[in-house]
């Protein structure tokens, strides 16, 4: 047996005393610790051990809250070579080893000097490091080769360098001895979350909402009892290049029902604290309930939409196309629709119950950050029973720079309930209509949308001709 004794070459700090944690949806966090130390007068090392793996070492803060001038950080390092039995044998390369190999009730011991790792960093035409594996090559102290052996390896010694844990390591100069509470900051990536919500309507025009908080932590940390923030908004940052070097040294300084969750406003972002200790475990998904709504007002709108078209006339050809009218359903998030509250991005799916009251999906949308008193329009699908048709009927050419089209729309309800079915036009240059048959709003510049109320089992025409001039 082979026993390996480790020395510490530094002070090991102790755990936080208290953690924040203020994850962002865009997929990194910020980590704010607050510890205890105890410093002794003039110069030495201090090494803290379970930081997240996925640290961005250029982060790193640290500053006194006992006393701001108590100390000065000389050189920090980010040490995260972990020790395994592949860096272990990648570090061995030149120094005796033993292969123990079993064959049956028979073993083999090999006793020699690694000559070649098993694995090898090479960098690609691209910046990244990629490993490669080699293979074995162990020169017996009987002058044999021996080529890729398999079975037990082992070595007199851990190589210098590996450590258990990622560690971040300062060379501090303390003006005076004793105890300090400092606090420790720095970003780390692997942390991200998401909203996810469900509409359940009740078929009669009003639905609830159920919005929840998908946590991922990927880290390589875990943090027990920690005060949890998610920051929603599109924070900018600035991306970082192919290959990082994560060794430094230079100097440090110092409405809706919410449940469990309080918003506020940060800046031009909006943030959510969770009024609760989390445990925020590596390799962890987990959900938490955000907010819910009760009987929201809902409004189902069907739209033929001629960009959706799946056939546009050339000039001077009289075309046909189908068009599938877009289903949406929407409400505003305000108080009185029984929300309010700044509604982060993610995933929005909708049901209905049927008449044996098991849930249906109706469909699903994404929904960008949403503040308070905005709408929320969502995307189901298309239309069964409405179907609706459109074709250009005329097409002249005025001049060189103008034209005159007429167009045809019919809308058909083959359903036995009343339907309004907005119908939209795309024009584009300077354009006017100078006949119609129903009358239209014009959206914007580029459209037109006429409203048409159908009864039940109703067909109706929208006959329209427009000028273009450009």
């Amino acid at each position: 047996m082979v026993v390996i004794s480790l020395i510490a070459a530094a002070a090991l700090a102790s755990g936080p005393s208290h953690t924040e944690l203020t994850i962002y949806n865009s997929g990194f966090g910020l980590v704010k610790e607050v510890r205890e130390l105890h410093f002794k007068q003039g110069r030495q090392t201090l090494n803290i051990e379970d930081v997240a793996s996925l640290i961005e070492p250029t982060s790193v803060s640290i500053h006194s809250i006992t006393d701001p001038n108590a100390f000065t950080v000389l050189e920090q390092n980010y040490q995260y070579d972990l020790i395994n039995p592949i860096a272990i044998l990648n570090k061995s390369v030149g120094q005796k080893v033993r292969f123990i190999r079993t064959f049956g009730n028979q073993r083999d011991v090999l006793e020699g000097t690694l000559l070649s790792s098993p694995t090898a960093v090479v960098a690609s035409p691209d910046g990244h490091n990629q490993s490669t594996y080699n293979g074995m090559v162990i020169r017996t102290d009987d002058g044999r080769i021996v080529l890729d052996p398999t079975g037990e390896v082992e070595v007199k010694q851990v190589p210098e360098g590996l450590i258990s844990k990622p560690t971040l390591m300062w060379d501090i100069d303390s003006a005076k001895g004793g105890d300090n509470t400092v606090e420790l900051s720095y970003i780390s990536q692997g942390l991200s979350w998401n909203a996810d919500y469900v509409v359940t309507l009740d078929g009669l025009g009003k639905g609830d909402l159920q919005g929840w908080v998908t946590l991922t932590n990927n880290s390589g940390a875990t943090w027990e009892n920690a005060k949890l923030k998610l920051l929603a908004g599109d924070v900018n940052r600035v991306q970082p290049v192919a290959t990082i070097n994560r060794s430094m040294a230079g100097a440090a300084r110092g409405g809706g029902k919410s449940l469990g969750f309080e918003e506020e406003s940060l800046f031009e972002y909006h943030l959510y604290t969770l009024e609760r200790p989390a445990n925020v475990r590596n390799h962890e998904s987990k959900q938490l309930s955000l907010l819910e709504g009760h009987d929201i007002p809902l409004h189902k709108k069907l739209i033929v939409d001629s960009i959706s078209g799946s056939y546009y006339p050339s000039e001077g050809e009289v075309g046909t196309g189908d068009i599938k009218p877009q289903v949406r359903l929407e409400f505003i998030n305000d108080q009185a629709s029984g929300l309010g509250m700044a509604l982060p991005k993610g995933k929005v799916k909708v049901y209905q119950r049927d008449k044996s009251g098991s849930v249906q999906l109706l469909g699903e949308d994404q929904i960008n950050h949403t503040p308070r008193n905005e709408k929320v329009s969502l995307v189901l699908g298309k239309s069964f029973d409405v179907v609706s048709s459109r074709k250009r009927t005329d097409y002249t050419r005025i001049n060189d720079r103008s034209v005159r089209e007429s167009f045809e729309i019919e809308v058909r309800n083959r359903k036995e309930t009343s339907e309004t079915v907005f119908v939209l036009e795309r024009h584009y240059g300077d354009w006017k209509i100078t006949e119609k048959n129903h009358d239209y709003e014009k959206l914007d510049s580029n459209t037109a949308q006429f409203v048409v109320e159908l009864k039940p089992n109703e067909v109706q025409k929208v006959v329209y001709t427009v000028e273009t001039k450009w």
